[in-house]
């Protein structure tokens, strides 16, 4: 029976160093993930403060018992290397957290009414490769205002399914945001990496 989880990467508000180690960490799992048959695909990701850096990202798993495989990476990574963007500094060790994010009941959310889909011609690089088709699409909930836009996929459809999962998603981020103790729980391990006992360690270059 597939089962379907997502997981949470943070930097814990680390520097930028651990920003990076965000990055690779997302592929360490995501390469891990592929070996053990396990489906793996970054859903979003919060931009760090350089290029090739993200402060977290969230990870969607599905699958064929994927709740053992998350447990093997839930926990604090340590990830050991020299500082690239300080070359000098003393530190090595960097430390992100990984988590289960639980995610609440989307209740309404599949009411055609709230979620208004726009199509649009999806960017391409110009000239006469320029996507003609309008392929992406913008998914917006209404009674939040929260738009998203799909633009990987060939075709409208798929796009249109990409946006819908990820309107879903961001939408339930708000909610867990709000109110429940749970909620608060989720979004505060940005501020509770452990910087001891890692459940992984790396050692490995940050490039």
């Amino acid at each position: 029976m597939e089962e379907l989880l997502y997981l949470q990467i943070t930097s814990g508000r680390g520097p930028v160093e651990c920003c990076r180690i965000v990055v690779l960490v997302v592929k360490e799992l995501i390469d891990d993930a592929t070996r053990s048959g396990v489906n793996a695909e970054v859903c979003c990701y919060n931009d760090g403060p350089s290029q090739g850096t993200w402060s977290s990202a969230t990870v969607k798993l599905s699958g064929p018992e994927v709740d053992a495989f998350a447990e093997k990476w839930c926990g604090s990574i340590q990830w050991v290397a020299q500082s690239i963007y300080r070359p000098n500094h003393g530190r090595k060790n960097w430390f992100v957290g990984v988590s289960w994010i639980e995610l609440p009941a989307l209740t309404g959310m599949e009411d055609a009414d709230e979620i208004e889909y726009e199509t649009l011609r999806a960017s391409g690089p110009g000239g006469q490769h320029v996507n003609k088709t309008e392929s992406a699409v913008r998914a917006t909930h209404i009674p939040t205002g929260i738009s998203v836009l799909a633009s990987d996929r060939r075709s409208q459809q798929q796009n249109k399914k990409l946006a819908r999962e990820r309107l879903l998603m961001k939408v339930a981020m708000l909610r867990q945001s709000n109110c429940e103790k749970r909620d608060y729980n989720n979004w505060n391990n940005h501020n509770m990496v452990q910087r001891g006992n890692p459940i992984k360690v790396f050692k490995k270059s940050m490039r």
